[in-house]
């Protein structure tokens, strides 16, 4: 008995190709790595590519890449792609997300501790 045919759900190399038209990274300039964030600027159309238009439903509030490539159940390198068009048709607004506080330099903190200890 022979396999039956894949279906165009899976995850085969062939769909992820026409996916990106073969594409393996954006086509824009923007470094788009697992924690950029992604808010979508406009609605899904009933004409956009599929997985075009799940992202912008899924990016209403925003979300990193790498929750993207989760919830779609797509490789980040794909997701980059897609996203990449999405800023090319300014479609969707990125950003980098909030950095970390820094910690103050110690010898500032020991400064100022000094200071108010001497009022």
């Amino acid at each position: 008995m022979s396999e039956p045919p894949s279906s165009w759900e899976d995850k085969t190399p062939e769909r992820l190709y026409v996916i990106t038209g073969g594409r393996s990274g954006p086509s824009t300039a923007v470094q788009l790595d697992l924690v950029t964030l992604v808010v979508a600027k406009v609605p899904a159309r009933p004409e956009m590519q599929p997985e075009h238009a799940a992202i912008l439903r899924m990016c209403q509030s925003p979300l990193s890449v790498a929750e993207i490539a989760a919830y779609a159940g797509l490789p980040v390198s794909a997701v980059t792609v897609l996203v990449g068009d999405l800023m090319t048709a300014r479609r969707v607004h990125v950003r980098p997300p909030v950095p970390a506080a820094q910690l103050p330099d110690l010898a500032l903190i020991e400064a100022v501790i000094n200071g108010l200890q001497k009022l």
